[in-house]
């Protein structure tokens, strides 16, 4: 029998407490006592169609890409739940949108783990019931950095869903590399000048992290510990970043002008997240995604409640469908991310197997280099050097 880390046996007694606590006004435990009563069958998708029950829709605020076609037809047909998806292209509109409504307007959305300490004290998100759950369908570790990051108020506020990382995506007929190579810093070199792109904050990060690893700064991490600190590095990085602005050819947004910026924009070289440039290597176009030595981006995303959720039954269907090993193994597949989910590589397809050992060969996955906690002071320092290398 394996043993529970600390971690874990202190968020399960959490769990055990709250659900002591909570149970008697738990709105999805009424909802069942009244089933029972009225003798509904406790088969099929278990939320309740009747004056009690919601809609029978789930309103989804989400990453682009990570619902696939393929998995919504399947999903609506085998529940009939009616996915209503809303793409999301940052954390930071996903924080405004809930901010602005005061939760409402979804019932499930995905925000990215280390983006915890900005959502703690929003009051925007409601606790996970785990027992309703089939966590043990998760790899530990993903489960574990959720509960490590993500647990507050004797709640568990975030589920893994997807993981990615951020790297460098290159068009094949117009720039040349190879593992062990390719560095954060070719971005910079003379040969794609005019021709590169990035989003501006985490691209600005490539850069601290790259000229950390030339002993032009200090450590790069150290810009998490205090303001003082961070704005010694990050004026560094503004300064290197203006001196290349040349360098630009675009700034990208979201997945779609990723795609854009190496398909028809003349792009030869970008700071990329994994998803959209596989995708597009997959679908046969000229482009591949690769680490670079200094080790990739990584993160993960997860499933997180809204205060204001609607339909909060149709929500809990949803990620037990989205853990599932052949749901999970489709979305990786056709998303170009990876799966947390146990058993979902036995349903990649070859082409997406053949694509994660292309982005992460040799060493590279023990090089990830996963994005730390953000405090909001943190990050608000960050936009406001982002703006500078924007403007500029």
């Amino acid at each position: 029998m394996t043993s529970r880390s600390p971690v874990q046996k202190s968020t399960a007694e959490t769990v055990k407490a709250v659900r002591r606590f909570s149970r008697s006004f738990s709105r999805r435990h009424f909802l069942r006592r009244g089933a029972a009563g009225l003798g509904v069958a406790a088969t099929g998708p278990w939320y309740i169609k009747d004056a009690l029950s919601s809609s029978g829709e789930c309103r989804v605020f989400i990453w682009t890409g990570y619902f696939p076609q393929a998995f919504v037809d399947k999903f609506e047909s085998s529940t009939g739940i009616k996915l209503r998806i809303t793409e999301m292209a940052s954390n930071e509109q996903l924080i405004n949108k809930l901010k602005s409504t005061r939760g409402r307007g979804f019932d499930l959305v995905t925000p990215t783990l280390m983006r915890s300490d900005q959502w703690k004290d929003l009051d925007l998100l409601q606790a996970w019931e785990p027992e309703l759950l089939p966590l043990d369908n998760l790899e530990p570790r993903f489960l574990a950095a959720s509960e490590r990051h993500w647990t507050w108020n004797y709640g568990l506020y975030h589920l893994p869903h997807l993981w990615g990382t951020e790297a460098m995506g290159y068009r094949t007929d117009l720039y040349e590399t190879e593992y062990g190579k390719l560095s954060l810093g070719d971005l910079w070199q003379e040969d794609v000048k005019g021709k590169i792109m990035g989003r501006p904050h985490s691209m600005m990060s490539g850069i601290g992290r790259y000229l950390a690893s030339i002993g032009e700064i200090q450590p790069f991490e150290d810009a998490y510990k205090d303001e003082e600190t961070m704005r010694s590095i990050w004026s560094d990085i503004t300064s290197f970043a203006i001196d290349h602005k040349e360098w630009l050819r675009l700034f990208w947004r979201d997945s779609n002008t990723q795609q854009a910026g190496l398909r028809r924009n003349g792009v030869a070289l970008g700071q990329t997240w994994d998803g959209p440039i596989i995708a597009m290597k997959n679908a046969g176009e000229p482009v591949n995604y690769m680490a670079p030595k200094e080790g990739a981006f990584a993160w993960l995303d997860g499933f997180s409640l809204p205060t204001g959720a609607d339909n909060i039954d149709q929500a809990y269907e949803l990620v037990k469908a989205c853990y599932q090993s052949d749901s999970a193994g489709l979305q990786a597949s056709i998303s170009g991310y990876n799966p947390t989910v146990k058993g979902a590589s036995d349903f990649l397809s070859g082409q997406a197997k053949a694509a994660f050992h292309a982005a992460y060969p040799e060493d590279a996955l023990e090089k990830l280099w996963w994005w730390l906690p953000e405090p909001q002071w943190y990050a608000d320092v960050r936009a406001e050097y982002a703006d500078k290398f924007v403007a500029a």
